[in-house]
């Protein structure tokens, strides 16, 4: 006898993914997490007997619940649900789903819609973080229909801007869990770091690359993710993540100096894959590493001047923009995207 739960799927940013209540999903880990794996078809590399797209960037889950912490609105739970393999991980946060789930609280009532816009704490439960979402709602109800145009996204909506506080060390502990801007893994100069998603940025000629590849040529490269996943597995413990064989953090990150106008461009692997843009908070901790001296990508970044820095992150079919203010010391002390969201679909979603 099939099972089924209330779902509405929606794209967040450059991904997408199934939002659910969080009372509409098994209470027991385990139940939820076989749950999702049949709502998503996995594993399986086509995902053909489920909602999945066959690729991690439309294999996420939002949880979404009203929140239990003062202060906010709602807890959001990221799950990526593994394409491939049995694993539902909670280990990483993400961004671009998270675009979506200001709109959804307010569409399940979880929220109650002002005339105009609408403002959403979110409390992050994977990392304890808070994110404000800003949901565009005239006449009291969301609308995804505006003249926001992000790249990787065809197309304009309705803006979905997104503030991040305090994401320092959300995962690892310390924006540089070593301590140190520059470790030598394998051979490679390294910045480990952590604003909001644990982070290793190497320049992409010290692995043999330009660093302005596409995703084909990327996936493509059995070398390059050999060598580059050799040096993820060895810092790990270093980044306070423990063994990260099957985690997807942390991100690969490969820089080179920027190609059209931008801060710094970026191929970026999500680990075992090529990114066919950057995720969100991927991208703020890219912008942050630009900002370490001496790091490999302050040594690529062209960086402005002033406290309120604009750095636009190149990636594969366009650019990121992220708007980072720092204190008197250069620290980073808030950082904020444009992002935009869509509902697809409301309804039920089933497994066997």
């Amino acid at each position: 006898m099939s099972k089924a739960a209330r779902c509405m799927w929606m794209r967040g940013g450059t991904s997408k993914g199934g939002y659910f209540l969080a009372g509409d999903l098994p209470a027991d880990t385990a139940a939820r997490d076989a749950f999702l794996l049949g709502v998503m078809g996995s594993p399986d590399p086509r995902q053909i007997d489920g909602m999945g797209g066959a690729d991690p960037l439309t294999s996420k889950v939002a949880v979404v619940s009203r929140s239990q912490h003062e202060g906010c609105d709602v807890d959001y739970l990221f799950l990526q649900v593994f394409v491939d393999q049995a694993i539902v991980t909670d280990a990483q946060n993400c961004g671009n789903i998270l675009a979506g789930v200001g709109p959804f609280a307010i569409e399940r009532g979880l929220v109650a819609a002002q005339d105009g816009e609408t403002r959403v704490v979110i409390f992050m439960q994977n990392t304890g973080q808070i994110a404000v979402a800003t949901v565009q709602t005239p006449g009291g109800k969301v609308t995804y229909v505006g003249d926001a145009k992000i790249d990787g996204v065809p197309g304009t909506h309705a803006p979905v801007p997104l503030e991040f506080r305090d994401t320092a060390g959300s995962s690892c502990g310390a924006l540089l869990p070593t301590g140190n801007a520059v470790e030598e893994v394998n051979g490679v100069r390294v910045t480990l770091i952590d604003n909001g998603m644990p982070c290793v940025v190497m320049k992409a000629a010290d692995v043999g690359i330009t660093g302005y590849e596409d995703r084909g040529s990327l996936d493509g490269n059995t070398e390059l993710k050999a060598r580059i996943e050799a040096i993820r597995l060895a810092v790990g413990e270093r980044m306070n993540l423990g063994d990260v064989k099957e985690k997807s953090v942390p991100k690969m990150m490969l820089v080179a100096p920027p190609k059209d106008g931008g801060a710094v461009c970026v191929r970026s692997f999500i680990p075992h894959r090529a990114h066919a843009s950057i995720g969100v908070l991927g991208a703020v901790s890219v912008a942050t590493a630009c900002l370490v001296p001496g790091s490999p990508a302050a040594e690529v970044a062209v960086v402005p001047d002033g406290r309120r820095k604009v750095l636009s992150v190149e990636h594969p079919t366009g650019e990121t923009t992220c708007v980072l203010e720092t204190d008197e010391s250069g620290a980073v002390v808030t950082a904020a995207m444009l992002r935009t969201a869509r509902k697809l679909m409301d309804g039920e979603v089933f497994v066997l």
